[in-house]
């Protein structure tokens, strides 16, 4: 039977991208599969929860396909904003913000796009926005 299984981020460094992943989603960099083109990042349980993959191709400005990482107000999105920048995270430039937006778009050190959305502003919670 066919399962989802984790997302997995395109990276040129491994291991400056998992110190990364792992200190913003309070993850563990894993031995599993370990090698030098793969890191797999581990909740407290020991789930597999995101994959980091050696690419030689550059990020997308505008991928198809990002990470939401979820907060419960405006106060926490703000604190997680300064606490991911403060570990290397960069705020691109963002021209398709809606004008009040319940996302604010980041970049890894990579320069992956992702965005920390705050849910007491996102759509389904009666709020205005939408997501990148």
């Amino acid at each position: 039977m066919l399962r989802l299984g984790f997302p997995v981020v395109g990276v040129v460094d491994l291991d400056r991208a998992a110190a990364f992943w792992a200190a913003a989603l309070h993850l563990h960099v894993s031995d599993e599969w370990s090698s030098p083109s793969w890191r797999t990042l581990t909740g407290p349980g020991g789930d597999r929860v995101l994959g980091l993959m050696r690419s030689a191709s550059p990020p997308e400005p505008r991928p198809r396909l990002h990470l939401d990482l979820l907060v419960d107000t405006t106060d926490e999105q703000d604190a997680e904003v300064a606490r991911l920048t403060s570990l290397g995270a960069t705020r691109p430039a963002w021209d398709d913000y809606p004008a009040e937006p319940d996302f604010v778009v980041l970049a890894d050190p990579d320069g992956n796009v992702f965005c920390v959305v705050d849910l007491s502003r996102a759509p389904s919670s009666g709020g205005v926005g939408g997501d990148a």
